[in-house]
């Protein structure tokens, strides 16, 4: 077994380590805006002989030390997907503690007072409660000058292009445009506009935890011209010097907005 020496000499080295790799960081080389795919809650919980429930909890308290390292080093917009809309479709014993979680998580976010809150999704799949804490998280929190936390539940990609694009339609019916003039009008623009995001930069950085590399429809329209880093860390296990090697690995990447 491991000894409380051992375990303190660990840390240290650990947290020397965290320091040089801070070091050497080039702030003004740091993304603007990082996206990040909270995943691996449920494997970390079997792996540690701990519960679903508790894995998801491990990872909602993730989230604050997340943000205190992004304050630290400039972020200024951060996306957390933390409920897909293929997340809705689990069995009521896993869903319900788990939008329980998200609904904590997003009070304790905006009684923090240092972020500010908005909810990226379709509202209308969520339960009346969860919507509740949302809009009220946005309506704390619509003054602070801090971080703006994107708070991606019930969000998938392809529904929220589905919902721009419907939006679009929606209002240019209400403008009274023809056919011919809503064609005119159904361009990358426009589309842009009407996303859960419209008037915010589009994430420069994306992470993903747990080793999977891929997207799963996260940010399908705005991740575009992003850089991906994909840590084969679980969620809950997130360390601060992992989170610091993302952003030195996305410092040293030479981003190119084509081919």
């Amino acid at each position: 077994m491991e000894g409380l020496e051992d375990v303190k000499l660990r840390d240290l080295v650990y947290r020397l380590y965290a320091r040089r790799v801070e070091g050497r960081l080039d702030h003004t080389q740091v993304p603007k805006h990082i996206g990040v795919i909270l995943d691996g809650n449920r494997r970390w919980a079997r792996a540690d002989g701990r519960t679903t429930e508790q894995g998801h909890q491990a990872g909602a308290d993730k989230i604050q030390e997340l943000l205190g390292w992004c304050a630290e080093t400039d972020v200024e917009v951060v996306t957390l997907w933390m409920l897909s809309t293929d997340n809705l479709d689990r069995p009521a014993e896993e869903l319900n503690p788990l939008l329980g979680i998200i609904e904590n998580t997003v009070r304790g976010l905006a009684a923090d007072g240092r972020w500010r809150v908005h909810h990226v999704g379709t509202m209308d799949l969520l339960p009346a409660r969860t919507q509740s804490v949302l809009k009220e998280a946005e309506q704390d929190t619509i003054g602070i000058g801090g971080i703006l936390v994107n708070v991606a539940v019930g969000y998938g990609g392809r529904q929220e292009i589905a919902d721009a694009v419907r939006s679009l339609v929606l209002e240019a019916a209400e403008n009274g445009n023809s056919f011919e003039e809503l064609a005119e009008i159904v361009d990358v623009e426009h589309i842009s506009k009407h996303l859960y995001t419209r008037g915010q930069p589009d994430p420069d950085l994306v992470i993903r935890t747990s080793g999977e590399q891929r997207l799963s429809g996260f940010m399908l329209w705005q991740s575009a011209h992003s850089e991906y880093y994909f840590c084969e860390v679980f969620w809950p296990a997130f360390r601060k010097v992992d989170f610091l090697r993302a952003l030195r690995d996305y410092a040293a990447r030479h981003r190119r907005y084509g081919f």
